[in-house]
């Protein structure tokens, strides 16, 4: 089970938020982060890091 508090996913939000606005400074396209985030590895590893 994962128990996270409000905090740490607000900070995950923040997270997020700061390499989206990165990926956007660098020109890289939202369908390129999209199709980057759907790779079946980088699933898995998101999964197993929460």
């Amino acid at each position: 089970m994962v128990v996270e508090t409000e905090r740490e996913v607000e900070r995950m939000d923040e997270d997020w938020v700061v390499l989206i606005l990165e990926a956007k400074e660098l020109g890289i396209t939202k369908e390129s982060v999209q199709d980057f985030l759907k790779q079946k590895d980088v699933k898995e590893r998101l999964i197993e890091s929460r």
